[in-house]
């Protein structure tokens, strides 16, 4: 017997980034980004990271119609180190993290940058007010 609600989405399982060199790739979002590399596709233009929990599928589409389009916002504990780490590896940032929203408790920070394929980004971190 199935629980109930099993089927509903539960959460985002993968996402996958469009690219056009896949060692480029691995090298940015393994040694630049710093993220986990879990395993590359063996003859197959394809890598798989983990991103707290998320899965980031790096790969070269078989045609052109299947280039994602995806804009992520990658959770940092402190924007003004994470982008200064970045930079010192090459990162080149549109401007430095910004404040985009404010509340009594917190403010909302970030920093957008490309990566080598051009695919958009951004850094966040929530502060404490």
């Amino acid at each position: 017997m199935q629980p109930p609600n099993a089927d509903k989405i539960e959460s985002v399982g993968q996402i996958h980034i469009s690219v056009t060199d896949i060692d480029r790739a691995v090298a940015f979002y393994r040694d630049v980004l710093g993220l986990k590399l879990l395993f590359q596709v063996e003859g197959q233009p394809m890598a798989f990271f983990d991103c707290g929990g998320v899965r980031l599928y790096l790969g070269v589409p078989s045609d052109p119609k299947y280039k994602a389009n995806s804009l992520l916002y990658y959770r940092v504990g402190d924007i003004g180190a994470a982008y200064e780490r970045m930079k010192a590896k090459g990162v080149t940032f549109l401007g430095p993290p910004h404040l985009i929203h404010k509340t009594d408790k917190s403010g909302l920070w970030m920093a957008g940058f490309q990566d080598p394929d051009g695919n958009y980004a951004q850094i966040m971190s929530e502060e404490a007010a």
